[in-house]
């Protein structure tokens, strides 16, 4: 193995060689990624069949809320009550204020390692060329440097000494009702917390725009020094006020002075909160659109999983004609195309089948494409020709 460094403790090149692998060894990696290929495979299935039912489920439910939900008025402050506030004051030490809830988010300024490799061959050997690259960064998680291929110049404190913090309100009112703690952790409209009016809690503590720093100079960090921010969601009316008082929108079941989640008939539970006025109709037609949204996301997931399981059990054929370069490329073009037509006549069979029993001439449609890219494929395949 040799390094070479770049002028700059910021960025250095790492070259590895290692032998070319042998026919045997490279039959064996194979393999491995054979059942790798044959999981992925597997799993396809189930995500793509179960994905179906789950979509139709959550329609069902959706559905079955639209026409039992009844309007109960137009209350909408959102109300901590005064005991979660002084929690807050208290955790917080600095910050007072009638919200949902009230983070306090810290950072550490640190060594942050990226790499770029590439690999090629070189005398009959297989080089893997890796340039490390080091940056400065305000980070709130800490960064473990005892990976890092350079670290004696590039060494991050392994701990900070404030860790952040998220207090949330036992209890919110909404009117005269008090919310699910589901209802409860969905507003999560964080705003930053301007520090303008909020005093320096310490002398060796800094002000700059909407940050503590815990640094000798803000403006030019180092590595260990720490910055601190606020950040508050549901503001309501009463007490401190940083910012206009929030409004919200909410489906849930009705169980004296709760509002808790519904159970449909379907099996899902139904409890939604959206900020601002909203209408119930306009409420699930945006829940229908996110039903559609996930639906056709792990679809698309479900399809590459399974091209990528097909790709890598059909990799042996590859490999095995690897020594002729003109065989192994149009071995390696005709394995995509099986491929891509398997995967995608498989993922329409699986979505198929799974709206059989909802919506039968969509299945037979869906089959019906399915079959149509196997017999495509198949017509484009030339006749031997014997002489």
């Amino acid at each position: 193995m040799a390094r070479q460094y770049a002028d700059s403790t910021r960025e250095h090149t790492t070259i590895r060689s290692d032998p070319a692998p042998g026919f045997l060894q490279r039959l064996s990696d194979t393999a491995g990624g054979m059942v790798v290929g044959l999981i992925a495979f597997t799993l396809s299935f189930y995500l793509l069949f179960t994905n179906e039912g789950r979509a139709v489920q959550t329609a069902a439910s959706l559905d079955e809320g639209l026409s039992v939900v009844v309007p109960i008025g137009n209350v909408h402050r959102v109300d901590p009550i005064n005991e979660a506030n002084r929690f807050l004051t208290r955790t917080m030490g600095l910050v007072s204020m009638h919200c949902v809830q009230l983070k306090r988010q810290v950072e550490m300024y640190q060594w942050v390692e990226y790499e770029e490799s590439k690999e090629y061959e070189e005398g009959g050997e297989k080089k893997t060329e890796t340039r490390h690259t080091y940056n400065t960064e305000w980070r709130s998680e800490v960064v473990s440097s005892r990976h890092f291929d350079h670290e004696i110049a590039h060494r991050n404190p392994s701990a900070m000494a404030v860790e952040s913090f998220t207090a949330v309100a036992a209890d919110v009112q909404v009117g005269n009702y008090y919310l699910s703690k589901g209802l409860i952790n969905k507003i999560d409209n964080f705003k930053q917390l301007s520090l303008s009016e909020i005093r320096t809690p310490h002398a060796d503590v800094t002000t700059e725009g909407n940050y503590f720093y815990q640094s000798a100079d803000p403006k030019n960090p180092e590595v260990g020094d720490l910055r601190i921010s606020f950040w508050y969601a549901g503001v309501s009316m009463g007490g401190p006020t940083f910012g206009s008082v929030d409004t919200v929108s909410i489906i849930a079941r009705q169980r004296g002075g709760e509002l808790v989640s519904y159970k449909t008939k379907s099996g899902d539970p139904l409890e939604l909160l959206y900020l601002g006025s909203h209408t119930a109709e306009e409420m699930f037609l945006a829940e229908h659109q996110g039903n559609i949204m996930k639906t056709w996301a792990l679809r698309a997931a479900g399809w590459l999983m399974m091209f990528l399981g097909v790709s890598l059990m059909t990799k042996i054929i590859h490999t095995l004609v690897d020594w002729f370069p003109i065989v192994r490329d149009l071995v390696n073009l005709g394995l995509k195309l099986f491929a891509l037509c398997i995967s995608t006549s498989l993922s329409l069979l699986t979505i198929a089948s799974g709206w059989l029993f909802y919506r039968p001439l969509m299945a037979l449609l869906l089959s019906t494409a399915a079959i149509g890219i196997i017999l495509l494929a198949r017509t484009r395949v030339p006749t031997k020709k014997y002489q």
